[in-house]
């Protein structure tokens, strides 16, 4: 793809051949590659997760000045704990960090942090954190900053099946009551749209447990390029291919 078409005007990223009228209303993104960015530059781990803590930094900042209403950002996965502690380690304190640094700017922005996943397992930092930003910045509108953490796809969709049978067991649900819109109010993204636009970066081309249920008929687009050198320039590509596609949820088009 050639991300030159893109020009810089006063150091503004130009969107002048953006369709605001065809805008995603939600961008979900599997952040990826920032191990192999590290490496690649004979550095630990760790400074890739860094770097890549900056281009969370610029992503969130375009989606709120283009009022993408939904960002979904994979942070931690479950089976992310299967990485060394010292690495585990590293992702949580960057998670604090980002928190404690961030949340004027957020308010600035406009930018409201909300949490999916299973949080009473994360170190109580971390969670006095999240806490504490989810509270700073609940009166914000103009973007919501979703961050998946200790999340699994699978995991959400076992948690809201068991939900629901406690539900028929207690007598509060029968099971011919149960469609797709009900389900649906049973995951952690009750209260937040279906993502249309899908990013995945690093050039992986898998989905890796992430909003299984969500992305049903979410639009995928794939990049080579590593988390920490995924730029402005990338995500509007991204928005600009989505804007050319017909979505047709599974039915067919007209002339």
């Amino acid at each position: 793809m050639d991300f030159n078409i893109f020009r810089k005007k006063n150091n503004q990223i130009d969107l002048s051949d953006l369709d605001f009228r065809k805008m995603p209303r939600h961008i979900a993104i599997i952040m990826d590659g920032n191990g192999r960015w590290a490496k690649k530059r004979g550095m630990p781990r760790y400074f890739g997760h860094r770097a890549g803590v900056e281009t969370v930094r610029r992503v969130v900042k375009l989606c709120a000045k283009l009022n993408v209403p939904y960002l979904t950002l994979y942070a931690f996965s479950t089976e992310n704990w299967r990485r060394p502690q010292e690495e585990v380690n590293v992702l949580m304190n960057l998670l604090v960090e980002y928190i404690e640094k961030e949340t004027d700017e957020l308010n600035r922005e406009g930018v409201r942090l909300t949490v999916i996943g299973e949080i009473s397992e994360l170190p109580e930092k971390a969670r006095i954190a999240l806490t504490q930003g989810i509270e700073k910045t609940r009166n914000n509108n103009r973007l919501n900053l979703i961050l998946a953490l200790n999340y699994g796809g699978r995991r959400e969709i076992v948690e809201a099946a068991k939900k629901i049978a406690h539900e028929i067991k207690d007598g509060k649900l029968l099971p011919e009551q149960i469609n797709e819109e009900v389900f649906a109010n049973y995951l952690y993204t009750r209260e937040i749209p279906d993502p249309d636009l899908l990013i995945r970066p690093s050039g992986e081309i898998r989905i890796s447990n992430f909003l299984l249920w969500q992305i049903a008929y979410s639009e995928i687009w794939l990049t080579d390029v590593l988390w920490p050198d995924f730029s402005e320039e990338h995500l509007l590509q991204a928005i600009k291919d989505y804007q050319k596609r017909e979505r047709r949820f599974g039915g067919v088009s007209y002339p």
